[in-house]
């Protein structure tokens, strides 16, 4: 038997169409919706394997990590940097769980179960993090890089107030900054669909920080601006102006065509109409789901359609979390598929 090439990117995108084919999206989310129990969802998804929720979902996660790992080995320099870049993002979720777990006093044995196993060269030094003792401290046991780099800074803005959601924000946009500056060095038709993706993550982490910072949990502006992750030659007039809208709904309007497609159904409150913070994210992950799709679609062989790959299975692996929490809370399948992405019943009323 012919010996395929490690590096046949050929090969890499016909083994993710195979994949893209059996993924559990559209109608394939229907049944799942209708399982009653936890452990027969568990079971269909993982057949013969007996394994509380929690692992269910943990082994979501590692599938997609061993994934990506796994497309290292067919990618050139290119899309190792790409690629190698976009599981750091699993390095930061972890950081984040032994970031809160400093800020809340927590022991180690509350937050190992919330790691997850990355391969060795990301893997954090977990155990120190968790007996460290001041924020410093913290960042100093982080590799180096654009997340520690930005949660150093937000630190020292924030010294005598330290926020978890401000300081957790802060790795995201590192990590994003970075991300970012890596597609912006992919040139062609590729790195156009590339680019297009990763600043809608990029658009959706800044509406979200701009709504959530400053109408959830009262943050200014200028802290909130200094988290930008708008690459060279972007423009970020529309997050500066979201920064001043007045609500909620302004704001959405703000990121039409930079990280929305369309606005959330107003809702009215006894005063003047305003969204759905919900319903602002949920929109926003419906345009990732979208330009993921043109990705994989345009790029049916190259690295384009390995980074859409990715943002489907981002969403699938999302779209199956909710299903098990769903089901894990009693909600019957209509309003469970209802909250699905991508979605289209969004809450108008205020409810």
């Amino acid at each position: 038997m012919a010996r395929v090439r490690t590096n046949d990117l050929d090969y890499l995108t016909a083994r993710l169409h195979a994949r893209r084919s059996r993924m559990a999206e559209g109608a394939r989310l229907d049944p799942l919706c209708r399982i009653p129990s936890v452990p027969e969802f568990c079971h269909a998804l993982f057949p013969g394997a007996e394994m509380p929720v929690a692992d269910a979902q943990r082994r979501l996660v590692l599938d997609l990590i061993r994934e990506l790992s796994a497309c290292l080995a067919h990618v050139d320099a290119e899309g190792n940097a790409l690629v190698g870049w976009m599981l750091v993002r699993f390095q930061v979720e972890n950081a984040k769980v032994l970031l809160r777990g400093f800020l809340n006093h927590s022991p180690w044995e509350a937050l190992q179960p919330h790691l997850v196993s990355l391969p060795p060269e990301l893997e954090l030094d977990a155990p120190a993090l968790a007996r460290v003792e001041s924020i410093e401290e913290f960042i100093g046991h982080l590799p180096a890089g654009a997340p520690r780099s930005r949660l150093g800074q937000a630190a020292s803005r924030q010294r005598n107030d330290l926020r978890p959601f401000f300081l957790e924000a802060a790795l995201d946009s590192g990590y994003l900054h970075e991300l970012l500056a890596r597609a912006e060095r992919i040139g062609g038709e590729k790195g156009q669909v590339i680019q297009a993706l990763v600043f809608q993550e990029a658009g959706m982490f800044q509406l979200m920080l701009g709504v959530r910072g400053r109408f959830h949990y009262g943050l200014p502006a200028d802290a909130l601006q200094s988290l930008s992750v708008i690459g060279a030659g972007r423009s970020d007039q529309w997050f500066r102006a979201l920064l001043a809208a007045p609500d909620v709904l302004a704001a959405a309007r703000c990121a039409l065509g930079h990280a929305l497609d369309e606005l959330p159904p107003e809702r009215k409150t006894g005063g003047p109409a305003t969204a759905n913070p919900a319903s602002v994210e949920t929109l926003a992950w419906n345009r990732l789901l979208r330009l993921a799709n043109h990705a994989f679609r345009r790029s049916h062989v190259g690295l384009g359609a390995v980074a859409g790959y990715v943002g489907l299975r981002r969403v699938e692996v999302a779209n199956l979390i909710t299903i098990s929490e769903g089901i894990r809370a009693g909600l019957d399948a209509e309003k469970l598929r209802a909250r699905l992405i991508p979605r289209t019943a969004l809450e108008g009323p205020d409810v």
